[in-house]
């Protein structure tokens, strides 16, 4: 087993691989508007670490968000074109799932919130590293506070808005490495991940305006 796994739904453009016993190489970089420019380098970086080609993947893993439209569909569809030509297998793993396996909390129940701007957060909550109780949603911090008091937190978010989350961990960012090890426990397991589908939970920030003037020649 070689996975490649990569995750651009947050800040972070993250690249790792892993063999199916340990991660061997990987490449973290937080950049919110660059993940395009970053994301290639990143692989090529990770792969020259390992001193291996791409060919030698056997299956790809990538972070479904939730996320940002334009961050998120970098990732994804950079997954989708290695899947297609290396004839690999594309996992799907939810973002927030990679923050709650890679957590310092020993026991839940806790929380991983994302930044989802708009002065929103994408969250879930968790009973330990690898199981999740809730769907990830969306929300403003003061209208789920009631839902999260006296929770661990962990994420960005938590972060961002500490009178809604009182107890903040690490990580802050999701890291390609802890993806990259939940897929593989997951699969050595004989657990089927999901289809590489975006958690995008609401509509893109850019477009098309309503009520524009058609201009066409006579």
């Amino acid at each position: 087993m070689l996975l490649l796994a990569l995750d651009t739904a947050t800040p972070a453009v993250t690249v790792a691989l892993h063999d199916g016993t340990d991660v061997i190489a990987s490449s973290s970089q937080v950049d919110a508007r660059r993940h395009g420019e970053l994301l290639l380098p990143a692989v090529d970086r990770v792969l020259a670490e390992a001193g291996l080609k791409l060919e030698a993947v056997t299956g790809i893993v990538v972070g479904t968000g939730p996320g940002p439209y334009t961050g998120l569909r970098v990732g994804l569809m950079t997954a989708d074109t290695f899947g297609l030509a290396l004839g690999v297998p594309v996992h799907g793993v939810c973002t927030l799932d990679g923050l709650a396996y890679a957590a310092d909390i020993e026991k839940g129940p806790f929380v991983v919130a994302t930044d989802a701007r708009r002065k929103e957060v994408y969250w879930a909550t968790y009973a330990d590293s690898r199981t999740r109780l809730t769907d990830p949603a969306v929300d403003r911090p003061a209208d789920i506070a009631e839902r999260v008091a006296g929770l661990p937190a962990v994420g960005a978010g938590a972060l961002l808005y500490p009178d809604t989350f009182s107890s903040a961990h690490e990580p802050e960012h999701v890291s390609a490495a802890a993806l990259a090890s939940l897929a593989a426990q997951k699969l050595a397991a004989g657990e089927e991940l999901p289809a590489p589908r975006p958690l995008y939970l609401r509509r893109p920030d850019a477009q098309v305006p309503k009520n524009y003037k058609v201009v066409t020649p006579k």
